[in-house]
């Protein structure tokens, strides 16, 4: 299979390569021989192209772009088995991977056009930079496109190098259901090439991503300085992420859980379980039967239906994966590990002993578990740990008590929380994913404020702030005021779902916002919206303000406890604030400069329960410890 170009220049689509351009073999991860096909990596000249030739999609009607979305989802149902063929073979997707896979995808597609029709007719942002990662080559890379294409816009994507097959025949399959070449177009290649000029141009009007918090941060700082202040970046970043299991848990239940959550895709999710909190009482008998059910786990080639778990992407992540193993094996940490083939970048699956989520600095990216015990008085202090990672994407909880329940759910810092079942493979529509902080920064794929961050706001520039400089110190102490209260609570969505699963969707206020005006009406209705969206506003700049005068740009690099900014000043001076916000290590702190607040100075977390997982008489169990 050879990839042709889809880079369009005003006639027929560009086919065919020319000998001097830079190919890459795909071999599958499997076994490093099945020869999967080739790929033409696009370079500088074939980015230019595509931005000279790209046009949005706002001429099509609202209700005919749902339509060929919903037209090239059936597109990928009929394409099943070459689509599975090629999930297989060159991201070693296991059957019942490529299976979750497509749905998700078809999903996305179905509900971004619901969501573009329940909308209307709105403008447009222009052109959408996408660029998505290998794990899911066929869904983040789909949900990705159609919800920027729902809302009217341009794609250009780049995909992950490795998974670009894949990623060329489902833009086959959008254009054949009649999404304009010039609309979407697919610019396979290096992230040093392709994604680094996508996020520096300023043709670009926005910028979707996942991967890692690094390449993220990365990407803002180059957004930051050359692309409208206002140009969202929506990343979604990964997550360290954990799950607890209390005595009270039903023991068959939680193992089935926690090899689906640790080791289901070869661990490669973002939102897969890294850290299994265990309590005391129940660790020994408990580990005896999460060791023997990984013994019945089949690891080999993803093509084969009885294969439970594939291979890892590459080399380099084996590596990574083998030299973290190999490090804790060193301090006798190696509590259980099976067998995995010799040949192919296969890693066995395995379970570390840790003392908490602090012992790891870094997700580590494959079928690997650590696992730490807890004394059941020391809830809350393990609570505080998961939170003081600054991640914030997915968690799992096991325990028949409701109020430890409660307990747990309201004090985490979490996109997504799962409560007896497993916490991947969340469900559009139903359970929206995504996290906060170092994990992300909104809005939840597959929900109700994703399409419309694809639709163009309406920016309040004025003029530029003028007067004597504000204390960068005085500032701080007023965000630290803020910062010791709480954000509040807003509303809660039931959301569909199964019979014996329950799906809430709560909004919840951003944190602390730091108003800078510039005028005084400005700073008077900005800090009116922040305690409306349930948050704690800082004011600077004006007469009646927290702190008086104006605050230099650079000053934003540097402070803390500060969750969202918010001005109104002209293009000049919001660059200079959007790239000083960029300096800052951590997590991506927004610069919004919309006239309407609400939707920007929220944050969205998802509670799923199985509600069927009591297993017997709960009440009996209220005084258990």
């Amino acid at each position: 299979m050879a990839y042709h170009r889809h880079i369009w220049q005003g006639g027929p689509l560009i086919v065919g390569e020319s000998q001097d351009e830079e190919t890459m073999t795909i071999l599958s991860p499997c076994n490093h021989k099945d020869h999967v096909g080739d790929l033409v990596m696009a370079g500088a000249d074939d980015v230019e192209t595509a931005l000279a030739n790209a046009t949005d999609w706002m001429a099509t009607p609202v209700a005919e772009r749902a339509a060929i979305l919903r037209r090239a989802s059936d597109l990928y149902e009929a394409s099943f088995g070459e689509l599975f063929a090629l999930l297989a073979r060159e991201a070693g997707k296991t059957a019942m991977d490529c299976i979750g896979e497509l749905r998700e995808a078809v999903d996305f597609m179905r509900y971004y056009a619901d969501e573009a029709e329940r909308l209307g007719d709105q403008p447009a942002r222009g052109l959408f930079a996408c660029i998505s990662p290998w794990n899911f080559p066929l869904a983040i890379f789909s949900g990705q496109i159609s919800a920027a294409l729902a809302a009217g816009n341009g794609v250009l994507a780049k995909p992950a190098e490795s998974t670009s097959l894949t990623a060329h025949r489902a833009i086959e399959l959008m254009h054949e259901a009649g999404v304009p070449r010039n609309v979407l177009q697919l610019l396979p290649g290096k992230g040093s090439v392709v994604g680094a000029i996508l996020s520096a141009d300023p043709r670009i009007a926005g910028l979707c991503f996942t991967g890692s918090t690094a390449t993220a941060q990365t990407i803002h700082r180059a957004m930051a300085e050359h692309l409208a202040p206002s140009a969202p970046l929506i990343a979604e970043t990964g997550g360290l992420n954990a799950m607890i299991v209390d005595s009270t848990a039903l023991p068959e239940q939680a193992i089935r859980d926690i090899l689906a959550s640790s080791f289901q895709s070869a661990g490669q999710r973002c939102s897969a379980l890294r850290v299994l909190y265990l309590q005391d009482d129940i660790a020994e008998p408990f580990l005896d039967m999460l060791y023997g059910a990984m013994d019945e786990l089949v690891i080999g080639n993803p093509w084969e239906f009885s294969t439970d778990i594939g291979p890892v992407i590459d080399a380099p992540a084996k590596r990574r994966i083998v030299k973290h193993i190999e490090a804790m094996r060193s301090q006798g940490r190696v509590l259980k590990e099976l067998k995995a083939p010799a040949i192919g970048t296969f890693v066995a699956p395995t379970v570390l002993q840790v003392d908490g989520i602090s012992d790891l600095e870094e997700e580590i990216f494959g079928p690997v578990l650590h696992v730490a015990r807890f004394e059941s008085e020391d809830l809350d202090a393990v609570i505080a740990a998961i939170n003081g990672t600054g991640f914030g994407l997915t968690f799992g909880l096991h325990s028949r008590i409701d109020s430890r329940v409660q307990q747990v759910t309201s004090q985490l810092h979490v996109g997504n929380i799962y409560v007896n079942r497993n916490q991947i493979g969340a469900i559009v529509g139903s359970q929206p994913f995504g996290g906060e902080g170092l994990s992300g920064t909104g809005p939840k794929v597959g929900g109700p404020a994703y399409v419309p961050r694809f639709l163009k706001a309406q920016t309040c520039a004025t003029a530029v702030p003028e007067g004597t400089p504000a204390d960068p110190s005085e500032v701080q102490k007023a965000l630290d005021r803020a910062a010791k209260r709480s954000a509040a609570k807003l509303n809660t969505l039931a959301l569909p779902g199964p019979t014996g699963e329950s799906n809430q969707l709560t909004r919840f206020g951003r944190g602390t916002v730091l108003c800078l005006g510039p005028s005084a009406e400005d700073l008077k209705a900005q800090a009116m919206a922040a305690r409306a969206a349930g948050c704690w506003p800082v004011t600077v700049d004006s007469e009646g303000a927290d702190v008086a005068g104006v605050l230099a740009p650079e000053h934003l690099a540097s402070l803390t406890k500060l969750d969202a900014v918010v001005s109104w000043s002209g293009e000049t001076h919001l660059r200079a604030l959007r790239v000083a916000l960029a300096q800052r290590p951590g997590a991506i702190v927004p610069l919004i400069c919309d006239c309407d607040l609400e939707l920007r100075l929220h944050l969205e977390r998802h509670v799923c329960i199985d509600t069927t997982a009591a297993g017997g008489n709960a009440a009996l169990l209220a005084n258990v410890a």
